[in-house]
């Protein structure tokens, strides 16, 4: 029998059956997760019994931790001097005014919470005329990031909370008033030290403020996302791998230092025997795949038993991240091993795992999954992994099987229940996604040099026969453009426009990123 072309093989390039195996502060955010870095393991020893006592989550959950922000007031009280310049440009020059200010910030500050749409801790205000004057400021330490409210100081004060490691926010008054001083010098005075290329470590011209409270919010939503991204740590089921680039892995932990733990499939493969002998879980399976099959706008198409098969992969899949404290999963040659063992696909999985707040990944193509991870953290949303096509005529069409149903974070889009197109086998979503929605879309690089990035619309949901879930994406530039700017292979797409945010967070890891408009 002639060998299809299209099937999953260790051939296949679609899917990743090619894919090469291997077992912050700004600077990287380091540490700041608490977790220890362990790089590819391998566990043996599971059992289905150790597991079983950690419950699915149903509800949209991402879990993320707080950015937690340090506000800084600097100002000077000048001493009036005969005919002599005794004063600099600024509206605050008197304790009073610098109290007001430090009042006013308050309350900006407490306007911007109740609008955060992400986790975000904002420490008291401080206010220092020195260097020397923060050593009584005993928070610092805990904080991800500072927030300098430039009125007026030295630049050593800069200088010295840049040593700190955190990542530095400037914010400097125009038209908000009072005008600040370093509204005038903060870029040749200390950007560029007196020079005309940018002479300070860790910080750059992105990183300063004037007037925008809802730059404050977005900057610090970017942060949120990289906090929660860098040193997280993923499981890998099978092993790491990328997607033609056996160097991706590496990649991933020195850039973004993500904590790689494999899974080997003997391990997954007895979890999922033991989990199959157990009565109760399988009862549980039916009785949530039941629950799910009632959604009136799903519309089941496969036989009923692989969507049951997978969620009890999901119940597998759960219990193993809630062991290594972890919210994120990736499965490496996914076709051809998870099939035999759990009588389905794991398409369907991955889409409940994505809808219940992890983050599920095919393929294990760490060239786009540190991507997929930090869009989700500054969006707070699913995202979804596709494989792109070629852009014509303003169209692009992107198209996977495990795409997430809630990719607003809340309801469950309609879709119909498929088999994997390849194998015509299992459960695989079809994720019909609204209409006119707003994308953004990341394009990761094979080098880790540069990401690029675009908003487009979902124009349609076509039928074809490639990956279930497909959309046609348009977009706004011309198609040569996208064509000839696209890197690597896969993408990941969500629900919203957060470009600005990935591009901000994605710079602090010493990526580029390229927006095309």
């Amino acid at each position: 029998m002639e060998k299809n072309p299209h099937l999953h093989t260790a051939e296949c390039s679609c899917c990743g059956g090619n894919l090469h195996s291997n077992d912050i502060s700004r600077r990287k955010f380091v540490g700041v997760t608490g977790k220890s870095f362990l790089g590819s393991v391998a566990f043996s020893g599971l059992t289905w019994s150790a597991l079983s006592a950690i419950a699915p989550v149903q509800d949209f959950d991402l879990k993320r931790k707080a950015v937690v922000v340090k506000p800084i007031l600097t100002y000077a009280v000048p001493s009036p001097g005969k005919q002599t310049s005794w004063r600099e440009w600024g509206g605050i020059q008197t304790e009073k005014q610098a109290e007001e200010e430090k009042s006013k910030i308050s309350g900006e500050l407490g306007a911007l919470m109740k609008r955060s749409d992400f986790p975000l801790e904002i420490l008291p205000v401080s206010s220092v005329k020195s260097d020397a004057a923060l050593d009584g400021v005993s928070d610092i330490a805990s904080a991800d990031v500072i927030l300098i409210y430039a009125a007026g100081g030295s630049s050593k004060i800069f200088d010295r909370l840049n040593k700190s490691g955190k990542n530095i926010l400037f914010f400097l008054r125009h038209r908000s008033g009072p005008v600040y001083l370093w509204y005038e010098i903060v870029s040749p005075r200390y950007l560029r030290s007196h020079t005309d290329k940018l002479a300070v470590s860790g910080i750059t011209e992105h990183d300063v403020v004037v007037d925008n409270q809802d730059e404050i919010l977005w900057k610090l939503r970017a942060l949120c996302g990289l906090k929660n991204t860098m040193n997280s740590r993923i499981l890998a089921i099978g092993g790491a791998g990328g997607w033609s680039q056996p160097k991706a892995p590496d990649y991933a932990r020195d850039k973004f230092r993500l904590d790689i733990v494999t899974i080997n499939y003997d391990d997954l493969g007895e979890l999922i025997k033991q989990a199959k002998s157990d009565r109760q879980a399988i009862a549980g399976a039916a009785k949530r795949a039941a629950e799910y099959l009632s959604d009136t706008s799903l519309k089941l198409e496969t036989k009923r038993e692989y969507v049951e098969n997978c969620f009890l992969l999901e119940d597998v899949f759960v219990r193993l991240m809630e062991k290594f404290e972890c919210r994120a999963l990736t499965i490496n040659n996914c076709m051809s091993t998870i099939m035999p063992m759990s009588e389905t696909t794991a398409c369907l999985t991955l889409s409940l795992l994505n809808d219940a707040g992890y983050l599920a990944f095919c393929e294990s193509d760490f060239v786009v999954i540190p991507a997929g991870i930090l869009l989700a953290h500054i969006s707070g949303k699913p995202v979804f992994l596709n494989d792109p096509t070629y852009p014509h005529d303003g169209i692009i069409t992107l198209a996977h099987c495990t795409a997430p149903r809630r990719m607003d974070g809340l309801k469950r889009e309609p879709a119909r229940l498929l088999t994997h197109f390849e194998s015509d086998y299992g459960a695989a979503p079809k994720v019909e996604m609204t209409p006119g929605q707003v994308l953004t879309n990341i394009i990761p690089d094979f080098e880790f040099r540069k990401n690029v990035g675009f908003t487009g619309k979902v124009h349609d949901n076509p039928f074809l026969d490639i990956c279930r879930s497909q959309i046609d994406v348009s977009f706004t530039f011309e198609s040569t453009v996208l064509a000839e700017k696209m890197p690597g292979f896969h993408w990941i797409s969500g629900y919203g426009d957060y470009l600005k945010e990935y591009g901000y967070a994605l710079r602090k890891t010493g990526i580029e990123f390229e927006k095309l408009s």
